[in-house]
């Protein structure tokens, strides 16, 4: 049997967080990778976008986790304390929580996706998200320490990639030599 299967009918074929049945399928909770039973959930797609931040976050849909937070699989007790801390200003949430008990690996599961979601994301000198892959234009005569060059203004740098746990950061060849550059002195 498929994991997939396994969450259909671990979850009755409905959403773990808010119990509907159009169309629920596997969720993996991040920082995880790997879709295991242990790992994912099965949410419908209202669900899903909302935590991925596709869509907006209706705080009524998500009255929903007064029930599905008491759920003994740790994926959805995960995605359920998460969705209320984000809901606190609303006020109801901040009951629940106080309510909600996660053993110590799964509250700490919970708080790295959090604070993954809310790390800063690099961007260019006009606040637009650079992605690995992009490619970028100079916006300033930068010089390159070590390699005897002047990179020049308007030069494009082709299939940046991003620098691991710095967003201000981003590697690109420029004149065939791998150079960091500041993510302020480039636009995409």
């Amino acid at each position: 049997m498929s994991i997939e299967n396994s969450l259909a009918e671990r979850s009755n074929h409905s959403c773990e967080l808010c119990g509907s049945t159009e169309n629920p399928s596997a969720y993996v909770v991040s920082p995880k990778t790997d879709l295991t039973m242990d790992t994912a959930a099965f949410l419908c797609q209202n669900c899903q976008s909302q935590i991925e931040g596709n869509a907006t976050i209706d705080a009524n849909h998500w009255r929903c986790l007064n029930d599905s937070m008491w759920s003994q699989e740790p994926p959805v007790q995960v995605l359920a304390w998460r969705m209320l801390t984000k809901l606190k200003p609303e006020g109801w949430p901040v009951d629940l929580l106080d309510m909600l008990y996660l053993d110590d690996e799964t509250l700490a599961w919970a708080k790295a996706g959090l604070e993954a979601e809310n790390a800063p994301k690099p961007t260019d000198s006009n606040g637009v998200e650079l992605q690995s892959g992009d490619s970028v234009v100079l916006i300033k005569d930068l010089n390159v320490k070590g390699a005897g060059f002047t990179a020049k203004r308007g030069t494009a740098v082709r299939n940046i990639s991003l620098v691991a746990d710095d967003h201000e950061h981003i590697l690109g060849k420029v004149n065939g030599q791998s150079i960091y550059i500041l993510t302020k002195y480039v636009k995409k």
